[in-house]
């Protein structure tokens, strides 16, 4: 499965004086455009003229604004006139990559272009401005990582997310003030009961379907047959939901209630469903929900939620465990991979596999009272064996694990961290400045 970052439409503008070199300018700039045409999944609004007097700032501002651009980027092709991108910003009002040019030989003694004191000078009128959503680079090549950051805002306004019943019991951490979140990020969560999942009307083809990939997928020697249709029913049941309602991430409330109302816990059903590219949340999570959801714009695959669990100080490292939920398409492919009836007095069905190893990235979206935080950490998950229930990975990282385990708890962070492969940190470094948001890591 290939996961496409998130859409997203970026202005273009290049400011210059001609008191410098702004014929060189032009040229760089030429090539600049043709370069950012490659990037993936942008859509380019780029005002291929210099833009050197106030009024071209006035007017190109309110020409990328009424393109409904996510962000814009400033290229200081020279020094220019600090009115420029105050123009630009007063009627844009997205976040801003200042992108300075390196210095071109001398000719004859003078300063060809003076791009770096432009962004200084840009920089300075924004910050005394209040203005801080913005963004350097310096050089030849447009920061990845910053149109990354973007995505995630586009992300957080537009995407549909969804709860189905309520956070789980006595995990008052996981909470959310779900308006003071719609300040932040412009996003808003629907509220299911359990019983839309329970309810809904699937057809015997589909199920039956189900059940042969399941069987193709899962040892299911420890599972009843009522049992295996019970998971392959609510496969169906979930992903038909989540099509009909158009969502495109759940949090699910998967306990206490769901294993005696419906027959099943729905671990096993999620854990199918997120190897699909479905973005599932257990324990009624918003913020690991949105985690998730962050990590996939972005370009990660199948984001799975676990809890730091089983450090292990001596041996210097920490499970990334949880009950039977991860994507089973992160499976090791060594171990036995199955399902089984180990939890809720047997009506678990949860799955259960050691995941690959890899290098990965942590990331949660947390909330206490006054403030948003994003913990990250960067780590790498190394083989182990088959020792316990659910999906888990033996990770290591960077820091000490005492050092990881003491930046969560010092810090209140909530108990269930999105974990992805690869490295996918520093877009939301970028993210969280736009913000002003605090980074542990």
């Amino acid at each position: 499965m290939i996961n496409l970052k998130e859409k997203i439409k970026i202005g273009v503008v290049c400011i210059a004086r001609k008191t410098f070199d702004y014929v060189a300018a032009e040229e760089i700039y030429s090539k600049i455009q043709s370069k950012l045409k490659t990037i993936e999944n942008v859509e380019w609004e780029i005002n291929s003229e210099l833009l050197i007097e106030i009024e071209d700032a006035q007017k190109t501002a309110q020409e990328l604004s009424s393109k409904g651009i996510d962000g814009l980027i400033c290229i200081s092709g020279t020094f220019a006139l600090g009115h420029l991108i105050l123009e630009l910003n007063k009627v844009i009002r997205k976040p801003i990559l200042l992108w300075g040019l390196e210095e071109l030989p001398y000719d004859g003694g003078k300063i060809r272009l003076n791009s770096v004191c432009g962004i200084n000078l840009n920089s300075s009128n924004l910050y005394k401005a209040g203005v801080k959503n913005y963004h350097v680079v310096i050089g030849e090549e447009v920061d990845v990582d910053w149109i990354d950051s973007l995505r995630l805002i586009k992300t957080f306004a537009t995407k549909h997310l969804g709860i189905v019943g309520y956070r789980a019991k006595g995990f008052f951490n996981l909470d959310v003030d779900e308006l003071d979140l719609y300040r932040e990020l412009g996003l808003l969560i629907d509220h299911y009961e359990l019983n839309a999942i329970y309810s809904i009307e699937v057809d015997t083809v589909n199920i039956k379907k189900r059940i042969e990939q399941i069987k193709k997928t899962f040892d299911i020697s420890a599972i009843s047959e009522q049992q295996l249709n019970k998971v392959a029913e609510l496969t169906s049941k979930i992903n038909k939901f989540m099509k009909d309602s158009q969502i495109d991430a759940l949090a699910i409330r998967c306990w206490p209630e769901f294993a005696t109302d419906f027959g099943i816990s729905p671990c096993a059903a999620m854990s199918i469903l997120q190897a699909e590219g479905r973005i599932l949340a257990c324990e009624g999570d918003i913020l690991g929900c949105l985690s998730m959801v962050a990590h996939s714009a972005i370009g990660a695959e199948t984001p799975f939620l676990a809890d730091f669990s089983q450090v292990d100080f001596k041996d210097n490292f920490a499970l990334l465990w949880h009950c039977g939920v991860a994507p089973c398409n992160l499976w090791d492919g060594k171990c036995n991979r199955s399902l089984d009836p180990y939890f809720a007095a047997g009506k678990g069905v949860t799955a259960d596999f050691v995941m690959k190893s890899g290098q990965i990235s942590l990331l949660r979206i947390d909330y206490a009272p006054g403030e948003y935080r994003l913990f990250l950490q960067k780590g790498k998950i190394i083989p182990m064996e088959k020792d316990l229930k659910g999906t888990y990975a033996k990770a290591v990282f960077e820091d000490p694990v005492r050092v990881v385990l003491g930046k969560i708890i010092d810090n209140g962070i909530a108990h269930h961290i999105s974990v992805v492969y690869d490295d996918y940190i520093r877009p939301f470094e970028i993210f969280a400045k736009i913000k002003g948001w605090k980074i542990i890591k």
